[in-house]
């Protein structure tokens, strides 16, 4: 036999193959979705706490940025709110998707004042958080259905 040929299964060998084949794909499905829970989960608690609880206890920190931008402290209590809205709706499935897309306008927001206003200090930041933003967004967009289907029914 040669080294392009391949190997002749019989029959009663497939089924067998099939199955191990199923559930190895299976369980890096299901090890795949642990993960992207994992990173939702890690994200929500990111901005819920490291990002939009300064904002909204107004920390010196964050009021004097905001204060910078001319914002004041309607903009950095607006911006905590969608903030910790954004974190919370991670975390629930219907709203996945359209969560994570949300976060990352704010991120890309983030990245022009950093650029803009603060010199790109800080610009890196928001550039990498809106890479898991995306795989989520991506990853849970089938959910986009289910919630539209529900905005409909309500409507």
């Amino acid at each position: 036999m040669s080294e392009t040929t391949a190997p002749v299964t019989s029959p009663s060998s497939a089924p067998t193959t099939q199955v191990a084949s199923a559930r190895s794909v299976s369980a890096r499905g299901r090890r795949a979705r642990i993960a992207l829970r994992a990173l939702q989960v890690v994200l929500a608690l990111f901005y819920g706490f490291a990002s939009a609880l300064p904002k909204l206890i107004a920390h010196p920190s964050a009021a004097e940025s905001f204060d910078r931008l001319g914002w004041g402290s309607a903009g950095m209590y607006t911006i905590g709110l969608l903030e910790l809205a954004g974190a919370v709706a991670l975390l629930v499935p219907v709203l996945q998707s359209v969560a994570a897309m949300g976060l990352g306008a704010l991120m890309v927001g983030a990245f022009i004042v950093q650029v803009a206003v603060f010199d790109g200090q800080y610009a890196a930041t928001p550039l990498i958080l809106i890479v898991p933003l995306t795989l989520i967004a991506w990853a849970r967009r089938g959910h986009n259905a289910d919630l539209l289907r529900l905005v409909r029914r309500r409507a």
